[in-house]
């Protein structure tokens, strides 16, 4: 049977599918790569943000990671418990925390370097291949968010 045979609902022949699919792949991939730093993967994002400029809100980290603060909360009290993060209120306005990285947090970085190049290798790309499929992806999640608002 070829592809183009089989049932237009069939989740094979869905892009969602093959997206969730990815996803799910990427989780069993990088379940092993963070583990030594002791890091799930949405920490692991939140780090990256982190090691990019800190101190940085937690509103603004939910604003670069798509998350909204009542997933982000419990996900920095975690790392702040692991001694990675400090959580302060804002002298300004009390109402926004702040996060900061400890020297704990800050030296976790070095050990972090290796995963991107880990998981470039275990796609089968080049770097360029792994930057063009990336840069597709963003495109996709724009024109999807586009057309949500449009709907």
């Amino acid at each position: 049977m070829k592809e183009t045979d089989a049932p237009i609902l069939a989740p094979e022949q869905q892009l969602c599918f093959a997206v969730y699919a990815a996803g799910q792949a990427f989780a069993r991939l990088y379940r092993p790569l963070l583990e030594p730093l002791g890091l799930t993967y949405p920490q692991y994002l939140a780090m990256l943000v982190l090691w990019e400029g800190e101190p940085i809100s937690v509103t603004g980290i939910g604003q670069r990671l798509g998350l909204d603060t009542g997933t982000l909360t419990p996900l920095l009290k975690r790392l702040e418990a692991a001694g990675l993060v400090r959580r302060t209120r804002s002298a300004e306005d009390e109402r926004r925390v702040v996060v900061t990285l400890t020297d704990r947090g800050r030296a976790l970085k070095e050990r972090a370097r290796t995963i991107p190049d880990a998981v470039a290798c275990a796609s089968g790309r080049d770097i360029d291949g792994v930057v063009a499929l990336r840069d597709e992806l963003k495109a996709l999640a724009r024109a999807l968010d586009t057309s949500e608002s449009a709907l």
